[in-house]
């Protein structure tokens, strides 16, 4: 029998001495350096480290139920979107998740604080020593060849058992996302130094110049976009960059007055900045995609107040700032009602812990009625970018069932696929009962070609798409034509704009997210089916355009006026 003394004893060595050591369980692990990368060597011992803590979310089933409520057009809830705090109250962990691991980190004089709206993040700052200890990991130096960008990751970690089920996963520690280096544009330059000008139409007549070169003018009649200015303030736009590329004020007035000169020369964009984030007016300092995501915004959805968020270099969130920025706006009481962001990464750089946490946070943004765009990426079935592969490569977030996925088009009679439009199906995100219909179709009709080579139990993409080559645009004070899903991404982005003002102009709410109504009846009725072209890559043909959805374009391209008939307009 222990005496009373004893006892005392031991509880005070408890008390005052180390923690007590915890039996601890592998959380993730990556078998491999992903070939982007290579190892340097161990971190330095007093490196810090910023790192995150992501808790495992309340009623995150909740919320999905909530968002179909809210966004599929068939239910009677539909647009009776969810306040912020309704949604922080489906994230928000349970109190017990939290003071587990908030104890836990204070257990080991780690002081954490909250690093997002609905509690379900903390962050911190730990040497690499420490954090070695703490999660039994490695922290190693890798540097990215094609950049010479380096970071720290560990390719395993561990959490202690009782932790499981409450601490998500901490981050960044095996994400690999390659560093945003710039969209691999070929800008090139108009021989006239100046276009002919907007075209004055007076029929549904597409203007032949527009096989050549695609305008404002061009999209307005080939999608029968409205050129009426917008009346409704509160009705916003979203713009994302990232790696400093500046959208330049001077580039679109120049832009403006040439192409879209029945709008006002004075029309400008507003600045929202986070993670240090800028935007110098230098011409020379003007970035080709922030320049191309602005005046096809602006440009096109005439009148729509429209905001360029710039994300800085000095985010540490692991993913080029897409944490931070979908953190940000969640954070807002007023975000933006469309948000087009025409970056994105390989899905299989990201392990599956933070892209469905990205794609929650995309979700919570739709909840309160945001329309989320990305565009599906430029290598056709082999991802972001053309590369060498083997097994066709998903892009992220286009996999993400959350967002609406733009792919690409080209030529106006009819229109085609882009070679390069982004397609496929994602091996994270398995198929929404949304696109269910749709994709067996197109899976049906496929049989077995290229099987093996994709997951046909994914969520597929892209869900629409829009011209996205020979796209004139102004860049540092010249003319000259841009391709890939970027141009459509802003494109599609702006007509759903124009769609909310007037929505708003007759005390409707805005369309929230999309694509329960695109895949609907009335939302494939709205739509040009493109049947031809397809998506090489990865040493085959990729998928082929068909009648219906496919993995090329998706459900096909807007016609603004059967869109408003479809959304009660």
């Amino acid at each position: 029998m222990f005496s009373s003394a004893f006892l005392v004893a031991c509880l005070a060595a408890v008390a005052y001495g180390k923690p007590m050591a915890r039996s601890m369980l592998v959380h993730e692990t990556r078998e491999s350096v992903p070939a982007a990368f290579e190892r340097v060597g161990p971190a330095s011992a007093d490196t810090m480290l910023d790192l995150r803590i992501a808790l495992v979310q309340g009623d995150m089933a909740g919320l999905e139920k909530a968002l179909m409520d809210v966004s599929d057009p068939a239910s009677p809830l539909k647009g009776q979107f969810l306040t912020k705090e309704e949604v922080e109250a489906f994230v928000a962990p349970k109190p017990e998740t939290v003071s587990a691991v908030t104890e836990w980190l204070k257990e080991n004089d780690v002081d954490a604080t909250t690093a997002s709206p609905a509690g379900d993040w903390l962050s911190f700052s730990i040497p690499v020593s420490k954090a070695n200890a703490l999660f039994d990991a490695d922290f190693t130096v890798f540097n990215h060849t094609a950049t010479g960008t380096t970071s720290i990751r560990t390719l395993s970690y561990s959490i202690p058992a009782d932790l499981q089920g409450k601490l998500d996963f901490v981050h960044p520690t095996t994400v690999f996302a390659q560093p945003f280096s710039g969209r691999v544009f070929n800008f090139v330059p108009s021989r006239a130094t100046k276009p002919a000008g907007a075209v004055n139409l007076t029929s549904d007549a597409v203007p032949a110049s527009c096989a050549q070169v695609v305008t404002p003018a061009c999209l307005q009649a080939l999608y029968g976009i409205p050129t009426t200015p917008a009346t409704v303030k509160t009705n916003t736009l979203g713009v994302s960059g990232f790696i400093e590329q500046f959208a330049n004020q001077q580039d679109l007035r120049t832009f403006l007055g040439a192409l879209r000169p029945d709008l006002p020369p004075t029309t400008v964009f507003s600045l929202q900045t986070l993670d240090g984030g800028s935007n110098p007016q230098q011409v020379g300092e003007a970035g080709i995609e922030a320049d191309l995501d602005t005046q096809y915004t602006i440009g096109i959805a005439s009148g729509v107040p429209t905001v360029f968020i710039s994300v800085g270099e000095r985010n540490r969130d692991g993913v080029n700032g897409f944490l931070d920025i979908i953190n940000s706006l969640i954070g807002e009481s007023n975000a933006p009602q469309v948000l087009s962001t025409s970056y994105g990464f390989d899905e299989p750089d990201l392990p599956t812990s933070i892209a469905t946490n990205l794609c929650n946070a995309y979700m919570q943004l739709g909840a309160r009625g945001t329309s989320i765009l990305f565009s599906s990426g430029d290598g056709g079935v082999s991802g972001s970018q053309s590369q060498t592969c083997t097994t066709f490569i998903p892009t992220f977030p286009s996999g993400c069932p959350f967002v609406t996925s733009v792919g690409a088009t080209t030529g106006i009679s009819p229109e085609v696929a882009a070679d390069f439009s982004g397609g496929g199906f994602s091996n994270i995100f398995a198929q929404p009962s949304f696109q269910a219909n749709a994709v067996s179709t197109f899976l049906n009709a496929l049989g077995n070609t290229n099987s093996g080579k994709f997951n046909r139990a994914g969520r597929g993409f892209p869900d629409i798409s829009a011209q996205g080559e020979n796209v004139e645009i102004v860049f540092q004070q010249e003319f000259g034509t841009v391709a890939g899903t970027s141009c459509s991404c802003p494109i599609t982005a702006s007509i759903i704009a124009l769609l909310n003002d007037e929505l708003a102009a007759q005390g409707k709410p805005s369309l929230g997210f999309l694509n329960p109504l695109l895949y609907s009846a009335q939302g494939t009725a709205a739509l040009t089916d493109v049947t031809s072209g397809s998506n090489p890559g990865c040493n085959t043909n990729g998928f082929t355009a068909r009648a219906g959805w496919d993995p090329v374009t998706g459900l096909g391209t807007p016609n603004f006026a059967k869109l408003r008939t479809a959304v009660g307009l």
